[in-house]
């Protein structure tokens, strides 16, 4: 089963966050989303930063 990761680094933000071992993109998109609300103050994830996002998942 392919597993994926994330760094908010690789989006630009100067943020330690990172997901390992996301079972799905969208599990990541969804860990991702908490974590933008709880420590970026994002209500919403804006289209041109979600893109990002979403490049930026690994499937490792």
């Amino acid at each position: 089963m392919p597993r994926y990761e994330f760094r908010c680094k690789d989006v630009g933000m100067d943020c330690g966050f990172e997901i390992r071992g996301a079972g799905s993109k969208e599990e990541a998109l969804e860990m991702i989303a908490v974590h933008a609300r709880r420590a970026h103050n994002l209500t919403e994830i804006p289209s041109e930063i979600r893109s990002k996002i979403e490049a930026a998942i690994r499937r490792v």
